[in-house]
């Protein structure tokens, strides 16, 4: 039941907006009471925040499996990284809509607790960019932080305009991306 609760309110979340979606409106949906939604959440905003740590969770239980795998080079790395990132708009699209547009209503506790994770995956994305460059895979004169929000920000922006049915995959759409960085960041 608490998956159906947690899916459903995704989908909801994603219609008519965290604010404008009650609890009421949540139960109504799934014809469960209040009860049922209380047993497993104490408020709609912890809902959210488990939305939040389950969105986040997966992707940085991803990364590190892709950091820890010392046969890939750094630019595969990268690769790797943004095609996850594209990847999951098309499996968990409506999750990452939830994290980016409704972060904003989680209080200043739990909104820092998803802060310092989402900082964790950026600082680990910019310890690729500086691998690169120590191994001579990047050029030397680029600034790994600026670098890192540039890919960061490419690749989240995508789940506003990616459409999974549309002219390009996933995996086009990671190819482009990086093939564009790189060209702009690798040693010649």
């Amino acid at each position: 039941m608490k998956e159906k609760i947690t899916k459903q309110s995704i989908k909801l979340f994603e219609k008519k907006g965290f604010r404008d979606t009650s609890i009421q409106d949540i139960v109504d949906s799934l014809g469960v009471t209040k009860g049922s939604f209380y047993y497993y959440f104490s408020s709609k905003e912890e809902l959210l925040m488990d939305i939040h740590l389950g969105y986040i969770n997966e992707l940085l239980d991803r990364q590190e499996q892709i950091l820890g795998d010392e046969r890939l080079s750094y630019k595969q790395k990268l690769f790797d990284i943004v095609y996850m990132l594209i990847s999951s708009i098309k499996t968990k699209g409506t999750s990452a809509k939830i994290f980016f547009r409704e972060m904003r209503h989680l209080s200043a506790d739990r909104l820092e607790q998803i802060v310092s994770k989402r900082d964790q995956f950026r600082l680990n994305v910019e310890r690729i960019i500086r691998g690169g460059i120590e191994k001579g895979e990047f050029r030397k004169d680029l600034n790994p932080s600026i670098i890192t929000f540039g890919i960061l920000g490419a690749a989240n922006w995508s789940y506003h305009w990616f459409n999974p049915a549309g002219s390009s995959s996933d995996r086009e759409i990671a190819e482009t991306f990086v093939e564009m960085i790189l060209k702009g960041i690798q040693l010649d």
